[in-house]
């Protein structure tokens, strides 16, 4: 089992990351009670605020890129995360609609900028043959925060009052302080130039490369899968009780932090990420078969059906992770690599719109037939990978130029 970096730069990011996702774990299990209890918004209206902040994410995310590019990775990061935290701490004054709007807008941006800034600094500070397995540690260690954000914020929501609400979004914005000063302890990593000054927009040119983004949005649905259909599945369309739910979200977390990095081996490379994606549609693909099968069992039998499918749902997602860290890892110019990263991430953001209201239709509302079509789906898209990653390598990416060496200035973290 590697849960633990080796000491250095890979380390430092891994224990932000835990520090950071144990926040946002507290904020998140408990953010629809605050919204509702204590900014006293109707569920509708969080959700259209939450719809209207995502599409920023949409809109914004090649552009942000590119701001990351021009001014600095770890430059980017640390003022992006201390507005991030500001606006958390400012979040309890939002005592309207247009006010909530407003940040919650805001906190979409920063959060965007943060992810893509933190994406590059990791691929900026390490040598190639690391940078996957840094990011493989990082998410090991984001599971790990959620998980523990989420235990701690059952307690703010077992007292129940408007004071305990309150510390689920103040504890969240003191816990993003302390992660913009860890990130301010970082080194400073030597860079290419900056890329000669385009249309924010340029990249949308590279069709190959979005096709690519497009295979990865496809299989990154087993977020939606797991996360949306097959809770709503079980509950309606399987003899499990309710309580099976809960377990196989526990098992998914702690096969994600057990095996996250061991599943990145050999994705630092074009052609191993490619293979990486091609594993996960397939598994992904098995695993929507396991799960249309459980209606159709009874019973322990139907327990064991939606575990096994759970996992393999799993290693879908971890595979998918691997690829598509190897893809932004290998692929991008160097001194475009935030706008390539947000352009890479415009597939997931298409299926985390399209994905929940299609696959629930699909996989629940049909009965269970639907199961076939996600599988045959997830099989094409897996299949069509390694073509899609073969196609980006026969083409020139946008400014490419040689890349520095990817070496801390400082000699240590400090």
């Amino acid at each position: 089992m590697q849960i633990v970096p080796p000491p250095g730069v890979a380390r430092a990011l891994t224990v932000r990351s835990i520090v950071y996702a144990t926040g946002s774990g507290v904020f998140q299990a408990g953010s629809a009670v605050f919204f509702t209890r204590f900014l006293g918004l109707s569920a509708t209206q969080v959700g259209i605020g939450l719809s209207v902040a995502g599409g920023l994410t949409v809109l914004g995310s090649v552009p942000l890129g590119a701001l990351v590019d021009r001014f600095g990775a770890r430059r980017t990061w640390i003022v992006a995360g201390v507005l991030e935290a500001l606006l958390f701490l400012a979040y309890p004054l939002a005592g309207s609609f247009a006010a909530f709007l407003g940040v919650a807008c805001l906190l979409a941006v920063t959060d965007l900028l943060t992810g893509t800034a933190k994406h590059v600094y990791t691929l900026q500070a390490l040598p190639p043959e690391e940078r996957v397995r840094a990011l493989a540690y990082q998410r090991s260690a984001l599971n790990v925060g959620f998980t523990a954000g989420a235990a701690l914020s059952g307690i703010a929501l077992a007292v129940g009052t408007r004071s305990a609400y309150l510390t689920l979004v103040l504890a969240n914005g003191v816990v993003l302080m302390v992660t913009a000063i860890l990130i301010a302890r970082l080194p400073r990593v030597a860079t290419t130039a900056s890329a000669p000054r385009t249309s924010f927009f340029a990249v949308l040119a590279d069709r190959p490369f979005l096709a690519v983004s497009g295979v990865n949005g496809v299989l990154q649905a087993h977020q939606t899968l797991f996360g949306v259909v097959l809770p709503l599945w079980t509950l309606s369309r399987t003899d499990a009780p309710p309580v099976v739910v809960p377990a196989l979200f526990m098992v998914n977390t702690v096969l994600a932090v057990v095996f996250q990095v061991r599943a990145s081996r050999g994705s630092e490379t074009p052609d191993g990420a490619a293979k990486a994606l091609r594993r996960s549609g397939f598994s992904i693909a098995i695993a929507a078969l396991l799960l249309g099968a459980a209606a159709l069992t009874a019973g322990p039998l139907t327990i064991a059906v939606l575990a096994l499918g759970t996992v393999m749902l799993t290693v879908g997602e971890l595979t998918q992770s691997a690829g598509a860290w190897g893809i932004t890892a290998s692929v991008p110019p160097e001194n475009r690599r935030g706008e390539y990263t947000g352009l890479f991430r415009l597939g997931g953001q298409a299926q985390q719109s399209l994905a929940p209201a299609g696959l629930t239709v699909l996989a629940v509302n049909t009965g269970g037939w639907g199961w076939l079509a996600v599988a045959a789906l997830m099989l094409v898209a897996g299949h069509y990978a390694p073509a899609a990653v073969r196609w980006v390598l026969r083409t020139p990416r946008l400014g490419a130029v040689p890349e520095a060496d990817p070496v801390p200035t400082l000699a240590t973290v400090r």
